[in-house]
């Protein structure tokens, strides 16, 4: 049996896996409120409570964060995951933690082709690298190398990169913001749910349009980033669309960033939470001004496919097949 796991700052997914020949079936699965547990420990035992005489072999868990030396210290979580530890729970020596955009990589490579939403009409897609980004309670950001035959995954920290404003707009929303984060402003500061909630507030600071009291309402409700997602793309509130426009602008503008670092020809695939939720909007004008917008390299990223990977599940079929074909 074949553990796997997809730990963000929001929820946790733990699934097991039965395999069998080249083929695996998910035996059972389970999600959970991250913030309700002091550990992830926890909640490995909540999961496998009810499962009798499970033997795992193998364990693969994306962490929303740093590994360091089979080490992990959540960046939206208090918790500290451990790879020798997770073991001993689990009577098993072959775990691993991958870096969550790690585990998503290695699930957008196994996917199929209808899981995806091509947003370049103009792309010409060809072998080469891949990068992934991926906006949900954090932004995370990935490379696949491509050496001509076999694939790399490369884990990186780029979401916590110094936020670059493109317009004047922006420039006043990184004053705004570094008022908030006077030490520093990354580009996961507007390009998550928090910086949604950031973005329609500096809007709604600025006089962009008077706040509707149903909208504030329901933001002290629910999850504001998902209110404000909602109203955007039904068009209903002013606040929200705008919040949506910059939102998308930017995350284009990132997103060719990261093409330009490392030349991602096979494509740039935007995976994560709130991507699939906001696909019309990032099939506007908004996300590829802001991906085109780099003055003598436009045509080079004119070419580059960027698809909206709509499979929600990408980060835990990841760490699945990682613990199957390499542990």
């Amino acid at each position: 049996m074949i553990l796997a796991g997809d730990i963000g700052g929001t929820k946790t997914i733990l699934a097991l896996y039965e395999v069998e020949g080249g083929n695996w079936r998910c035996a059972k699965k389970e999600q959970f409120s991250s913030s309700a547990y002091q550990a992830f420990n926890e909640i490995l035992d909540l999961f496998l409570g009810d499962v009798e005489q499970v033997q795992v072999s193998a364990a693969c868990i994306g962490v929303a964060g740093p590994i360091v030396d089979g080490n992990c210290s959540t960046t939206n979580l208090p918790w500290v995951l451990n790879q020798t530890k997770i073991g001993a729970q689990l009577y098993t020596r072959n775990v691993k933690l991958l870096n969550d955009l790690e585990s998503t990589a290695w699930g957008v490579l196994e996917l199929p082709e209808h899981n995806f939403v091509e947003l370049n009409s103009h792309a010409e897609p060809q072998e080469g690298n891949i990068a992934i980004l991926a906006a949900g309670t954090g932004l995370g950001e990935s490379i696949i190398i491509w050496d001509g035959t076999k694939n790399y995954v490369m884990a990186t920290e780029g979401g916590h990169a110094d936020f670059a404003p493109g317009t004047e707009q922006e420039i006043a929303l990184l004053h705004y913001l570094r008022e908030k984060y006077p030490e520093h402003v990354s580009y996961e500061r507007l390009l998550s749910g928090e910086g949604l909630i950031n973005i329609y507030q500096f809007l709604k600071k600025n006089g962009w349009a008077t706040a509707q009291s149903e909208i504030e309402q329901q933001m002290a409700k629910r999850d504001p980033a998902a209110v404000i997602g909602e109203a955007g793309v039904a068009g209903s509130d002013a606040l929200c669309v705008e919040a949506l426009n910059i939102f998308c602008r930017i995350y284009g503008a990132e997103s060719g960033n990261l093409a330009l670092k490392c030349l991602p020809y096979a494509g740039i695939y935007l995976a994560g939470g709130i991507a699939s939720k906001i696909l019309s909007f990032l099939q506007k004008e908004a996300f590829m001004q802001g991906f085109l917008a780099k003055g003598r390299y436009r045509p080079v990223l004119e070419k580059i496919s960027v698809k909206v990977c709509t499979n929600p599940e990408a980060a835990l079929l990841g760490a699945a097949s990682y613990a199957i074909k390499q542990l």
